[in-house]
């Protein structure tokens, strides 16, 4: 990896500021995906960190689909491994290691969290060319960044991009600190 990229992402020691109960709070994972998903669905948290989305979403899908767990760094893994061992969850979580160059996913998914991790990736149109060739015709991207690294007119770059890419612009939910779209493949 190279030196500038290991800058732009959250590193492992800052881990549990990504997970606490005024995260919880301000972004409930429940309250955000919750309209979203179903039984039986697969679902990507992209950029999963210690598995704040991962952990909830598995539990929301109610033993049935699963939840995949991506992220770059082992360290960020290893946290959500330790949170699910011994759990039911850990037969709905599949972790996930990708690389600069790709997210390592080839099976077909449901939907796709990108919670404030795309401003982080250099190549944008290669992520959601990948993205598009994993996603089924009618699955959702809900895209979330920060309002406090991303411009708006960096976001708009980001969402002409997606559309490029066979995506629509769907919403615009409201999330603390985030600036976001819903994206469906077309």
């Amino acid at each position: 990896m190279n030196t500038e990229n290991m800058h732009r992402v959250c590193p492992v020691e800052r881990a549990r500021g990504l997970d606490n109960f005024i995260r919880r709070f301000l972004q409930n994972p429940k309250k955000l995906l919750g309209p979203y998903i179903t039984p039986g669905m697969t679902f990507v948290d992209l950029g999963c960190g210690p598995g704040f989305f991962t952990v909830e979403v598995a539990k929301m899908l109610n033993g049935q689909g699963k939840v995949i767990a991506v992220d770059l760094q082992d360290g960020m893994l290893d946290i959500v491994r330790k949170k699910i061992k011994g759990t039911p969850l850990e037969q709905r979580v599949v972790l996930n290691k990708c690389s600069e160059d790709s997210i390592n996913i080839k099976e077909p998914v449901d939907f796709i969290l990108a919670f404030y991790m795309i401003h982080e990736v250099q190549d944008k149109e290669r992520l959601f060319r990948e993205m598009s060739a994993i996603l089924q015709s009618g699955a959702l991207i809900y895209v979330i960044e920060p309002k406090f690294f991303v411009s708006k007119r960096e976001f708009a770059k980001m969402v002409n991009i997606a559309k490029d890419h066979g995506f629509e612009p769907v919403s615009n939910p409201r999330v603390h600190f985030g600036t976001t779209v819903l994206l469906r493949k077309v």
